[in-house]
């Protein structure tokens, strides 16, 4: 067995594939302390700047006993468990909703409680390794269609989808490593033509998109289509775990079947009510989503002008690099001059397509943004992607 493990992570290294730990300490503005550096920090998720609100501090601050010691269904839940999920039904616009304790632990397990042997499910090539896990673990029938072709969606249901009591279709709304969206219209429509259920993961859409921030199913007007609405509140929100909007009847039928949600300690009341004051946040604020798309659109044009193909239409600015070691290089040449952007490799993007992800937040101002673009341009030379 050690061997076996010795081997692999020798291999791993020896094709620039080897992933490690640094510890990271947040400082103001967007920027992080790592090796006693300080480094413009281009790889967060805390899209709104808001993961150190005050607001959300103090909430946190002043939970007094935090924890739960118990799952949901024993003595784990609280009112304030209850409270937050009535606001994120009223934000999803949806009858009702249930937080779990992180993304992934959500889909593997709304997935797996909905979904059985004869069942169908869709997913997008490119679904986020929760999404393929919680299908497996259900042993439905998946079928991937390419990344954001409805045709080929559509193609898939005509062939197959007659086989299957039940299907359900699923993709995420902000690709969170190529940074781009489906067609919704599209997907309602085939998903009430195919007879599916349908089930949106709005990780990196929620806070960002939508006239209230509420995400990209808000922004294409298709929510009241959408038979599950899932959620994180460790991005945009500033906070820490995972949330479905659903009907009822669904919010009761997963508290008896999910198996993450039932035998999971509950989410501590501090941080719950950390997750209640980023919501709020997202209300009470709305110009950061505003500026920060902005500032979005800007560095992809300013990236453009440079020469660049960026990927993607939102926060999520990925750059492809066309192998490992050059996009390593990349990163490492990058950090010399004080911007910490992470060199994204397979298996978290397919093979050949490695990339560095630049993650704006709303602290990165449009100097920070021509600066950074300045640095990228003299590191990457005559070479550009």
């Amino acid at each position: 067995m050690e061997q076996r493990i010795n081997e692999f992570i020798e291999t791993r290294r020896a094709g620039g594939l080897l992933r490690s730990l640094c510890d990271v300490e947040p400082t103001a503005g967007a920027k992080v302390l790592i090796g006693g550096k300080e480094y413009v920090n281009l790889s967060s998720n805390d899209y709104l700047s808001i993961a150190s609100h005050p607001d959300i501090v103090n909430a946190m601050q002043g939970a007094g006993v935090p924890a739960s010691a118990s799952s949901r269904l024993m003595t784990g839940t609280r009112k304030e468990h209850s409270l937050l999920e009535e606001k994120v039904a009223a934000f999803k616009g949806k009858e009702a909703a249930l937080i779990f304790n992180s993304g992934y632990q959500a889909n593997i397990g709304i997935i797996s409680a909905l979904c059985s042997r004869g069942t169908a499910v869709y997913c997008d090539k490119l679904s986020h390794a929760s999404i393929i896990d919680g299908i497996k673990l259900s042993g439905a029938k998946m079928f991937r269609f390419k990344h954001n072709d409805m045709d080929h969606l559509e193609d898939l249901l005509s062939s197959g989808r007659g086989n299957y009591k039940n299907a359900l279709i699923i993709t995420e709304t902000v690709f969170s490593m190529d940074g781009d969206t489906p067609d919704l219209k599209r997907i309602t429509e085939l998903k009430d033509r195919f007879d599916c259920m349908l089930m949106l993961d709005e990780a990196h859409a929620t806070g960002i998109f939508g006239k209230n921030g509420s995400g990209w199913a808000e922004e294409a007007d298709i929510s009241a289509s959408v038979d599950v609405l899932m959620g994180t509140f460790s991005k945009a929100l500033g906070g820490f775990g995972a949330y479905a909007a659903t009907s009822s009847s669904v919010r009761e039928y997963l508290i008896n079947t999910c198996r993450s949600f039932i035998y999971s300690t509950s989410l501590p009341v501090n941080i719950v009510l950390a997750d209640s004051a980023g919501l709020d946040v997202v209300f009470s604020e709305p110009e950061r989503r505003k500026e920060l798309l902005l500032n979005s659109a800007y560095m992809r044009e300013r990236l453009i002008e440079k020469g660049f193909r960026p990927l993607g239409g939102s926060q999520i600015i990925p750059i492809v690099v066309p192998d490992n070691k050059t996009t390593l290089r990349l990163s490492a040449d990058l950090r010399k001059k004080g911007y910490w952007v992470t060199a994204v490799r397979p298996p978290t993007v397919p093979a050949g397509e490695s990339r560095i992800r630049i993650s704006l937040n709303y602290d990165h101002k449009r100097r920070d943004i021509d600066a950074f673009i300045e640095a990228l341009a003299e590191v990457s030379g005559d070479q550009q992607w």
